[in-house]
Parts: C-alpha cells; structure tokens; sequence
C-alpha cells in the first residue's frame, strides 16, 4: 500500500490536486489517518505540502473535531510557513476550528502580519481579510485595525484582492462621527 506522500505526489499537474481526493476518501472513512495526513503537511515537495493541507482543510471543514490533536501545531508550528498555499489554509482552518483565548490572540497576529503589506500573495490576502472579519464577530480585532490593513490591501497589485479590500471596507462602520 502507498503512503500518502507517495499518493499526494502523483495525479495531475504539479499545480493540481492530483489524488488528493483518494486521500480524502480515505481519512474521512478511517479518521485515525489523520496523523498521517497531517504529517505531509511537514513534506520536503512543495506540492505534497499543498496537497496535504488542501485535504486537512476540507475534512477539518465537514468535521472540525478532526483538527483538535493538531490545533497547537497549527498556531505554534505551521505559522512559520511561508508557502502561500499553507498560509492560505491556514486562515482558513482558523476559522473553523476552536482555539483558545491564547491561540485566538496568537492566529489573528499572525494574521494581521501577513496583510501588512502588499507583498503578500493574491490568495492568501483574501483569506486573510475573511479570517479577520471572522475574528471581528468577537472583538479579537478592532475595526480600525482592519480599517488601516484593509487600506493596505486596496493598493494591491491584484485586482482581485483590491475589489475585495474595498468590499471588506464597506461592512466596516464609517469611522468618521455622526452629523449632528
């Protein structure tokens, strides 16, 4: 039988999914996998990385109780990550798994670092900027700070994450006072 490694290196373009989706079949049928999933998260190939963490995040998405033996790992270990995709996955996988007070004042840092400048991937900030407003629901985040990144965002080279900045400004209360 194939390790996932072997697995999630195969199928596709380097740029795909490949068969990710047979390693997704198999973890949701046999969740005590998931150690092996996640363990190519750690995986020398780039796309084995992006692979594995697709899969975490889309069996974490239908059943978050799968990432509470990992979710240490991802706020302490995994943040120091700089491949977009990972990163990515990780705001994403913020938002859906329960952290501690801790863990919630460490990921929204490290959130706020990844969009405080334009020299962040088009991916990673929009789900950044998601993950915020997220965090926003309960005041883990200020609406000025994300007043003052959204900003940041709307100079972007992508258009993309510029039209989304300026969409995320506009749920944002006006920060100028009332009229009388």
């Amino acid at each position: 039988m194939q390790t996932f490694e072997e697995i999630l290196t195969e199928g596709g373009h380097t740029n795909s999914l490949g068969r990710a989706k047979e390693v997704f079949d198999i973890v949701k049928a046999q969740p005590d996998q998931m150690h092996n999933l996640f363990q190519c998260i750690y995986s020398d190939d780039a796309w084995v990385r992006m692979r594995a963490i697709d899969t975490f995040e889309k069996l974490v998405r239908e059943n978050p109780t799968l990432a509470r033996p990992f979710t240490k790992l991802l706020v302490t270990d995994l943040t120091n990550s700089s491949q977009p995709s990972v990163q990515w996955h990780l705001a994403q996988l913020f938002t859906e798994i329960e952290l501690s007070q801790a863990q919630r004042t460490q990921a929204v840092a490290w959130l706020r670092e990844r969009i405080q400048t334009t020299g962040v991937d088009w991916i990673v900030a929009v789900n950044v900027m998601k993950a915020l407003l997220f965090f926003r629901r309960s005041r883990q985040i200020e609406d000025s700070d994300l007043r003052q990144l959204f900003n940041i965002q709307t100079k972007h080279t992508s258009k993309s994450v510029r039209k989304k900045a300026d969409q995320f400004l506009l749920v944002l209360p006006s920060s100028l006072p009332a009229e009388s």
